[in-house]
Formats: structure tokens, C-alpha cells, sequence
């Protein structure tokens, strides 16, 4: 057994001071019903026959503070296995109360059984991935065009070069022996924070804005460099986990943020060609995974993401769906509630907001509901179940 989590005898204590809850805070929702339905549409966003439109939001780690009136420490819950599954476990008894699910993980994979940290993107690109302010935050390698072409340089020599050597380390065959004799397969590379994202924190936001427009070439040897370094990187690993170019698994993701930072023109010539570099690899057929999110107002650039046939994406609250769907016809719209709504639990704009969004997607199916971006702590349980009622009530094809 891979997964172990905590027991009576070694589960923390915590003091609880939950949210108070009344029978008006409950709102009305046949819950056996809804979780039937919900499997079906789910399944299919598309699906013709499907009784409602799906939910796609499942609450997270960050809400389970003030869900249970605990002291919010994120750098606990990011380290402390046994006490980030309690907490779960706690809030998991008021989920199953109040929606009828327990909606977060009660188990962990204990140190003995995780392969070591690998190399990332970054690791390549001369990065570092540090914690501070409640998160992690990678940071700037280079800071004028002198020390990126630099910076370049040494990319080019690593990937030239032997870049197991880079990303793997010294005890990666040991372990790899002693964990696959376990059944437990390295894990693969498929999701990825997006090039302009990307490029923005080993650069710098505004260096990579002037960078587009002031000196191409060296942009344009960036952009090429970041797929380059993703494609030999999923390859070494797809090798480690044991498959071939032709048994590899098919899907990608990304997470960029930051494209809204560019205009069309500068997406197309920077952020596009890394996506459509991944897609082409990884996402060949009509039914693969090629999914984006991007929390964050980059409306102007759903035109050009949409030449790529995506098959999911979630955008920021101002990303309209109508607008989505016009340019990305087969796209399952994860959201789009806008989360600082979600997290004020207004109950007349969430259910505004629902409202909105199913009419715009009606006739087209493939909304599954859920918030344009990060589900925040401060959301609470009775808000997903309104949304919930509503789905039942209102949100039924």
C-alpha cells in the first residue's frame, strides 16, 4: 500500500472553532440526487443526454482554515503531512454534512515511498523555487539582454550536452530500483507553467516585454529555447518511467498567468509557438488533453489559443464565456466565477454569476462551473452547496 495516512494514535490535536452554520444557511439541494447527476455530466460535459451542468469546483487546502476556525500556517500545511490530513479529515466531517462528499485528500505517501526531487523547467534555466509570503516563488536569473544571452549560452551547452546529469540525482537509479520494485513508476512531466509566465519570472515581467519588442532575435532564441528544453525534458522522463515516443501517454497542461502581459502579435510570435511545440508532441489527436489556465484577463488572446483546439481551459473572471466558446468550440469552460466572490460568499452574485454563465452556454453545453482561477480561503461549504442548488434548480438541460 502506496498511500498511508494518519492514525487515532498519531493524528494531531487541533482545537476547532468552526463556522457556525443555521438550517437558513443551508440551501435546498436533494444531495443523493445532485452527486448522481453529477457523475453522469461530469463524465461528459458535452454529453447529450446529460441531466445538469457539472460542478467543477471541489473547495482546496486553503480553505479549511477559516472553514474550522484555525490559525491559518501555510508553510505547516505545505510540510506537515499528518497535520494538513487532520485538518482534511476535520473539515472533511462538515463537507460530508453539509455537501455530501468529502471533497479533500485523507491520505499522503509517506517520505520512504516518493522518488527524489528532479530537475524542473527552472533547474535548466538556472532558477530557484523559494518559499516566501504563504508560497512559492521562482526567481529571476538574469536581468539585462547581455547576462539572458548569457544565461542562453549555458542552456544550449546543457541540452547539448548529458542533461540526465542536470535533472536527476546522484541517488535517482537506487531509488528508482528500490521504489519500482515497489510498483511505484516515476512520475511523468505534463504540466507545465506557461512560457510567458515562464519567461517572466526567469527574466523578469517587464525585461520580457521589452525584450519582444526592442531585441526578437534573442527573444525569439528564448522561446525556442524554453520548448526545446520541455521536449527533451518529457522525453527523458517519459524514458525513466519506462515508455517509448510511441507508448508515451497523451495530454498537456499549462498555467500562464502572465500572457496577459502581451498583445496578440507578441503572444503569437513568444507564447504560442511553445504551446502548439507541446501540443504537437503530446497532444496530437482531436480527444488529447491540451488545456490551459490563465487566471487573469486575456481575452485578447483567445483567438490565438483557440487555433490550437483546446479541450479545456480556465480563464479569468472577465473572460466571458460566450467569448470562449466562439473561438474555442470543443473547450470544456472551467468556470467562471469569479473567486473573490466566491471566497465574499455574496450569495446574490454567485448565483448571478451562475445564472449568466449557463444561459451563455446553454446551447453548447461544456460549462463545468467553477471559479476563474484559485478557490480562496474564506469560501465556505454553504456556498457550494447554493451553487450546488442552483446547478439542481436552474442549471438542468
Amino acid at each position: 500500500m502506496t498511500n498511508l495516512g494518519y492514525t487515532k494514535e498519531n493524528a494531531p490535536q487541533i482545537a476547532l472553532k468552526p463556522r457556525e452554520v443555521s438550517d437558513a444557511d443551508l440551501a435546498a439541494v436533494d444531495l443523493d440526487r445532485f452527486w448522481a447527476d453529477q457523475a453522469v455530466a461530469i463524465a461528459d460535459p458535452f454529453g447529450e443526454h446529460i441531466p445538469q451542468c457539472p460542478l467543477g469546483i471541489f473547495m482546496g487546502d486553503w480553505c479549511v482554515f477559516d472553514e474550522l476556525g484555525v490559525e491559518e500556517d501555510l508553510w505547516r500545511q505545505e510540510t506537515d503531512d499528518a497535520w494538513r490530513v487532520a485538518l482534511n479529515k476535520a473539515y472533511n466531517d462538515r463537507a460530508e454534512w453539509i455537501v455530501g462528499r468529502r471533497l479533500l485528500p485523507e491520505t499522503y505517501t509517506p517520505p520512504e515511498l516518493r522518488y527524489p526531487e528532479r530537475g524542473a523547467l527552472y533547474t535548466i534555466f538556472e532558477g530557484r523555487n523559494e518559499w516566501h509570503s504563504g508560497a512559492w516563488w521562482l526567481t529571476q536569473a538574469a536581468n539585462n539582454e547581455a547576462e539572458l544571452s548569457a544565461l542562453l549560452d549555458r542552456v544550449e551547452r546543457r541540452l547539448e550536452g548529458d542533461l540526465r546529469e542536470v535533472l536527476l540525482p546522484e541517488n535517482w537509479e537506487r531509488e528508482k530500483a528500490r521504489l519500482w520494485a515497489e510498483g511505484i513508476q516515476p512520475p511523468l512531466y505534463r504540466h507545465q507553467r506557461g512560457p510567458c509566465t515562464f519567461a517572466a519570472s526567469i527574466y523578469g515581467a517587464e525585461n520580457l516585454i521589452f525584450l519582444i519588442l526592442d531585441n526578437p532575435d534573442l527573444a525569439g532564441r528564448f522561446s525556442r529555447l524554453i520548448l526545446r528544453s520541455m521536449l527533451e525534458m518529457a522525453r527523458i522522463y517519459d524514458e525513466e518511467a519506462g515508455y517509448t515516443p510511441e507508448t508515451a501517454p497523451h495530454g498537456w497542461s499549462f498555467a500562464d498567468d502572465n500572457c496577459v502581459l502581451l498583445n496578440p502579435d507578441m503572444y503569437k510570435f513568444f507564447g504560442y509557438p511553445v504551446l502548439k511545440g507541446m501540443f504537437d508532441r503530446y497532444s496530437p489527436n482531436p480527444e488529447d488533453k491540451r488545456y490551459q489556465h490563465s487566471d487573469s484577463a486575456m481575452g485578447h488572446l483567445v483567438p490565438i489559443i483557440g487555433q490550437l483546439d483546446m479541450t479545456g481551459v480556465n480563464f479569468g473572471p472577465t473572460v466571458m464565456a460566450d467569448h470562449i466558446r466562439k473561438w474555442m468550440p470543443h473547450a470544456a469552460i472551467y468556470g467562471v466565477l469569479a473567486p473573490f466572490t466566491f471566497m465574499r460568499n455574496d450569495k446574490f452574485e454567485i448565483l448571478r454569476q451562475f445564472r449568466r454563465d449557463f444561459e451563455l452556454t446553454r446551447e453548447t453545453k461544456g460549462l463545468v462551473f467553477a471559479t476563474a482561477g484559485s478557490i480562496n480561503g474564506g469560501s465556505a461549504l454553504t456556498s457550494l452547496r447554493l451553487i450546488m442548488s442552483a446547478i439542481q434548480h436552474e442549471g438542468r438541460y
